[in-house]
């Protein structure tokens, strides 16, 4: 297999020396910024809160302000489109692909053919992640398998099974009681199901664990903003947004926040 590999780079190498001088000097287009981890924070905020709306726990005038903040955050204008290589070399490249596929179509299967029983042909290619059938069937077998149950939690909660996320959770706080993972999930599920108490004792168990855990300073201050109690939202956000400022809710908390502070005058 080697012996292909090494024979099929010295082909291509060999055809792009020749070809060099039909390419000319013309230059590709220029990349645009890569906007996509400011999209990815938007959606993020978005997400929370469209969560908040749908608990009832914060002001439509409020979440349609937010959200339109946090749209216009996510875009940028656009860059001016630069010139384009000529059609020529998208040509070459397309004849060097052409040749890379007939000369790895005729020398895969040989070398194919030396590979062990039940081997793939790909050799040790990664799988897809587990689905949540085989994470229970590995979680009966294995109950004390603990990033086993909190990867089932986490499948549960994809599956809006919040119910059987929570249990997942308290089967691995029951193996482990100072897991952050599972007092953070367990916060959130609280926070959800509306008990602003019980969410507030995990995320406090978490802080003495971690007084400086991202998640477990969002939830707090969150419950805090829920129950009107903004100064305290703002002792624990100001903390929060030191080291959580890439947190997938810090801009979400940045305008509650502000709203926090000007509600204390401060």
């Amino acid at each position: 297999m080697m012996t292909s590999v090494v024979l099929v780079a010295g082909m291509v190498a060999g055809f792009l020396l020749v070809l060099r001088p039909l390419l000319g000097h013309a230059r590709w287009p220029l990349e645009r910024p890569d906007r996509r981890d400011d999209v990815a924070r938007a959606v993020s905020s978005l997400r929370d809160l469209e969560f908040a709306r749908a608990a009832g726990t914060i002001d439509p005038a409020d979440e349609a302000r937010l959200r339109a903040r946090i749209e216009a955050s996510a875009f940028a204008p656009d860059v001016p489109a630069a010139t384009l290589a000529p059609v020529r070399t998208f040509i070459v490249a397309a004849l060097l692909a052409g040749i890379v596929a007939v000369v790895v179509i005729a020398v895969l299967p040989a070398s194919a053919g030396d590979r062990a029983p039940g081997e793939t042909i790909t050799g040790n290619t990664p799988q897809s992640a587990p689905g949540t059938s085989e994470l229970e069937a590995q979680a009966r077998a294995h109950p004390d398998d603990v990033p086993t149950r909190l990867a089932l939690a986490q499948a549960y909660e994809q599956a809006g099974r919040t119910s059987d996320a929570a249990d997942q959770y308290k089967n691995v706080l029951a193996l482990d009681p100072k897991n952050i993972a599972a007092l953070n999930g367990l916060g959130l599920i609280l926070f959800q199901s509306g008990s602003l108490d019980g969410a507030l004792v995990a995320a406090d168990k978490v802080l003495a664990i971690d007084a400086r855990d991202p998640d477990a300073l969002f939830l707090k201050g969150f419950v805090f903003y829920e129950q009107k109690k903004y100064a305290e939202a703002v002792d624990v956000w100001t903390v929060y947004l030191e080291v959580g400022q890439y947190h997938p809710a810090a801009p979400m908390v940045r305008q509650l926040y502000a709203d926090a502070k000007a509600k204390i005058g401060k």
